[in-house]
């Protein structure tokens, strides 16, 4: 019997022994918890939408702008652009508009054009375009580096930016014209006097060849339409004036802006008119 009971006892041993077969079942599940590190790809698609966000990508930065052949601040605006170095899109404003028209042609109290967008950040003033991109781009030399050029060159600007009203609505910016026996009102020739003084105390004090020095500023871009102004209607300069304005128009940005122009339709007959 004794003998009978261990037999027995072995018998129920190996009916458990099959338990120990569950054990690899469970080791089955562990790999399927090893599949979580699925999430670490979902991590690298979201690090490169942020990259977009760069305002500084010529995507997100825009100017715009109107005629390049009638609008003088349109070409402030572009050549401040260019000069400070920021990469950006043009948008053109349709001059048969008659907002655009009413801009180009003086009529309108508010500039339209032109208008800086860079990234969130909209400036519609030609001034105020300047000085947004000098605080951008401290390093482009908008402004001159020492404060009393700096202060006469900020002053040069503003009075640009604010005056000489009667020189621009009777010598209209047309870079296709060519006026060489045009009348200067006196009221214009009063602001054009202006001019030729702020160039010359400008040139003198810097010693040329730009209004401050050797590097080209916000005020050389500000006063560039002046520049082709005095070409299409034919307004006597002295010796250094004349020299300050064969310098600006040798501005691969001044001429590049003046080819695009010159390909234009003429969309605005009262600009073509002789006087």
């Amino acid at each position: 019997m004794a003998t009978k009971s261990s037999k027995t006892a072995k018998t129920t041993k190996v009916a458990k022994a099959p338990a120990k077969a569950v054990k690899p079942a469970a080791k089955t599940v562990k790999p399927a918890a090893k599949k979580a590190p699925v999430k670490a790809p979902m991590k690298a698609v979201k690090k490169p939408a942020a990259k977009p966000a760069n305002s500084t990508s010529s995507g997100a930065t825009t100017l715009t702008i109107s005629s390049k052949n009638y609008s003088s601040w349109s070409m402030r605006g572009w050549l401040l652009v260019k000069f400070a170095g920021l990469g950006f899109d043009e948008v053109m404003l349709d001059s048969k508009d008659a907002a655009a028209k009413a801009e180009i042609l003086l009529l309108s109290p508010s500039f339209l054009v032109p208008c800086l967008t860079h990234g969130n950040v909209k400036v519609w003033d030609t001034l105020a375009i300047a000085e947004y991109l000098n605080e951008l781009k401290p390093n482009a030399g908008l402004l001159p580096t020492e404060k009393v050029a700096r202060a006469m060159c900020r002053s040069v600007c503003g009075e640009m930016h604010s005056g000489f009203s009667a020189m621009r609505a009777a010598l209209p910016m047309n870079l296709k014209g060519h006026f060489p026996k045009f009348k200067v009102w006196s009221r214009a020739q009063a602001d054009i006097d202006r001019i030729v003084e702020i160039w010359q105390e400008c040139l003198s004090t810097y010693g040329g060849p730009y209004l401050f020095g050797k590097k080209i500023s916000m005020a050389d871009a500000m006063y560039a339409p002046v520049v082709t102004r005095f070409l299409t209607y034919n307004v006597q300069l002295d010796e250094d004036c004349a020299a300050y304005c064969k310098t600006v128009m040798a501005v691969p940005e001044v001429k590049d802006w003046i080819s695009a122009a010159k390909k234009e339709p003429d969309d605005i007959d009262e600009l073509d008119v002789e006087f």
